[in-house]
């Protein structure tokens, strides 16, 4: 497992992965990982070379700072 933590490094992984024709499969989350995040990190797996997870909490998303501060991240 590599953990990008900057666009950078994900970019030149993804442009490693692209020049050995490697598929690439993407899960977006919001870091409150469960066990549906790993079933499809699991589905990815059986379909792709790659699997990228993002772990974004977005906090244009949230109206309520209070709730932003509250949203769970699970990142362990």
């Amino acid at each position: 497992m590599k953990i990008c933590k900057d666009i950078d490094s994900l970019n030149q992984m993804i442009i490693r992965s692209s020049y050995k024709r490697k598929t690439i499969g993407f899960i977006a989350t919001m870091g409150a990982l469960h066990k549906g995040h790993l079933s499809l990190i699991q589905r990815a797996r059986s379909e792709n070379d790659v699997v990228v997870v993002s772990i974004f909490v977005n906090p244009k998303q949230f109206s309520n700072p209070a709730d932003l501060a509250r949203y769970p991240r699970t990142i362990e």
